[in-house]
């Protein structure tokens, strides 16, 4: 589970269900929010992005070390 900005993001798996896609919340998370079948919730859904290809093809002054530093100012 990763905590951002005051919320609580968790990595899931999607997995084909029948015809339907789903994923399954860990127990942790159904025991702390209280969940209960057939309650509707709401979710906010977030891919993962792979910025490989993106990084370094930035043209810059700015080393990248710099850069990173600059990117991870107010990180916790």
């Amino acid at each position: 589970m990763y905590y951002r900005g005051g919320t609580m993001a968790i990595e899931l798996t999607v997995k084909r269900l029948g015809n339907s896609l789903g994923v399954i919340f860990p127990k942790e998370l159904v025991k702390s929010k209280s969940l209960k079948p057939n309650q509707k919730i709401l979710m906010e859904v977030v891919k993962e992005a792979d910025l490989s290809e993106v990084f370094g093809s930035l043209k810059t002054n700015v080393s990248g070390q710099t850069f990173k530093n600059m990117v991870r100012k107010g990180w916790k």
